[in-house]
């Protein structure tokens, strides 16, 4: 069927989407025309209910944000919409790194979430624009003793619109989880091989000074010329970072493409469980303002509900569930 092919597509699309990737999924976009039938079998987004959450939500910039009164975000916007030739790329490099500043760092997940994820917000005086789909490259401190060199550039997908939470056009976002390793023999992590940038980003403090690169990576850009497109999202876990900038994009900004927006936006995202959900808080208030745009799906794979076969649900037996 026409739906089990985009489904398919999309999650092809998505297979390479992580906190780490300098190119994330695009999304699928389906013209109006074609996808007249597949809205109307989505108008049951109104009904969804509300999936339980009893972990931690960012606040400040970071938190679930509507457009305000009479918001006008357009001086960061391209004249026609799609001309990239202001774009700038690796405008900061390894030999050469723009000095940004943390402005908070807040874990997102709950206490049973296995690992640990944060928003970090970094300022970088809008020294280091980007547009979404797009990557920054941060460069931690310390040599690394394998190579007796300072460490290399980590590449993190952008969580935030161009303008960043804050609306300035001045910050960025970051989705980073902390890797671990846990050793069977110490019974404990092992300290020696836990990751060093992600370590050092969810460690650092307000005020801190982070050496940048970048932005890195090609541009996701929604075809944001057709107020009526059908967007299907597929990401799991920190792959949320680009989709989520999207859906700031459409819901939280007062910018052309969220102004204009009457169609459909529709995220799949994959989980542990409950407590490793993503923004969910945020998504959430976007689904009650705007029930008939946004359609909101997560697949949990250690709590279930079970796949139609009986085994655990992952992002793909979600999809499915869609299927003709």
């Amino acid at each position: 069927s026409f739906l089990r092919g985009m489904a398919a597509l999309a999650l092809l699309l998505a297979s390479a989407a992580s906190a780490y990737a300098f190119t994330g999924p695009a999304p699928v976009a389906l013209r109006h025309g074609r996808a007249g039938a597949l809205s109307q079998r989505l108008s049951m987004a109104a009904t969804i209910p509300k999936v339980p959450f009893s972990g931690v939500s960012p606040t400040g910039p970071s938190g679930p944000t509507l457009p305000a009164p009479g918001e006008d975000l357009e001086f960061l916007e391209a004249k026609p919409y799609w001309d990239q030739s202001g774009v700038q790329v690796n405008i900061a490099k390894q030999k050469n790194p723009l000095i940004g500043k943390i402005v908070s760092v807040q874990r997102i997940v709950g206490p049973n979430a296995p690992g640990e994820t944060c928003n970090i917000i970094i300022d970088h005086q809008g020294k280091l624009p980007y547009w979404e789909g797009q990557s920054y490259g941060v460069i931690p401190p310390g040599i690394d003793p394998k190579k007796n060199k300072p460490y290399g550039v980590r590449l993190y997908s952008i969580a935030s619109t161009r303008y960043g939470d804050d609306k300035t056009g001045k910050t960025t976002t970051l989705c980073v989880r902390r890797a671990t390793y846990w050793c069977p023999e110490l019974k404990a992590e092992d300290p020696a091989k836990k990751g060093v940038c992600s370590n050092y980003l969810c460690d650092c403090k307000p005020g801190d000074e982070v050496s940048l690169t970048g932005p890195s990576g090609k541009v996701m850009l929604m075809p944001e010329d057709d107020p009526n497109m059908t967007y299907m999202m597929v990401a799991t876990g920190t792959g949320i970072a680009p989709f989520r900038s999207f859906l700031r994009r459409l819901f939280g900004e007062g910018n052309p493409a969220g102004k204009n927006f009457k169609g459909l936006a529709w995220l799949f995202l994959g989980v542990a469980n409950k407590d490793s959900l993503l923004y969910d808080e945020e998504f959430q208030v976007y689904l009650r303002q705007n029930p008939d745009k946004m359609r909101l799906d997560y697949a949990l794979s250690r709590e279930g509900p079970l796949n139609k076969k009986g085994g655990k649900m992952y992002i793909q037996d979600k999809v499915e569930e869609y299927a003709d």
